[in-house]
């Protein structure tokens, strides 16, 4: 999987964002949902993202999402969500929802699509939309962009859009125009 090959691009832009708190969450099999503690430290979150191993299953976008809604709270909210997936085997409607309970939290999804599955980037497009995030595509070839795009993620938790307005760059106008475009 792509996604898993690019895990460094990943650890490169927490490495940027020191001052956030990053919980890795993944699914895989039947039913197997796993969460690490919040970390603050670029070799941690690496040390977790090396343990985790690919096995075959349908997707559990749902239990993400309904863990993220659990885990902020009114002193300590999550501020965004990075999601990086390659397809959708849920029924939309229920992911439309808690979309727009992420939404109504102020806690944007940014959905990074892997490959060009057409079911799931429009689900992955209405979810960002209702929940005010963003989605972009990438593959292979778009390491480099996948990092500038979560260095601005990042940026946008700590200081919102105004933050991605001051900084200016490739990434950060890529996201708040994606972000900008509204549902």
């Amino acid at each position: 999987m792509q996604a898993k090959a690019l895990h460094s691009e990943l650890f490169s832009a927490a490495a940027e964002a020191t001052s956030l708190a990053v919980q890795l969450c993944y699914y895989r099999g039947m039913g197997q949902f796993q969460s690490s503690h919040w970390l603050t430290e670029p070799g941690a979150l690496l040390d977790q993202m090396s343990g985790v191993t690919c096995e075959a299953g349908i997707t559990q976008i749902s239990t993400v999402l309904e863990h993220a809604l659990a885990a902020g709270s009114a002193s300590q909210p999550i501020r965004a969500l990075i999601f990086v997936g390659d397809a959708c085997e849920e029924a939309p409607e229920p992911l439309l929802s808690l979309a727009g309970q992420c939404g109504i939290k102020k806690l944007p999804l940014f959905l990074f699509q892997e490959g060009n599955d057409a079911t799931a980037r429009a689900v992955f497009q209405r979810m960002a939309q209702i929940s005010g995030g963003a989605t972009v595509p990438f593959d292979a070839s778009s390491a480099d962009r996948l990092r500038h795009l979560l260095g601005a993620v990042a940026r946008f938790a700590r200081g919102g859009l105004k933050a991605l307005r001051d900084s200016g760059t490739a990434g950060d106008r890529l996201l708040l125009e994606e972000l900008e475009k509204g549902p």
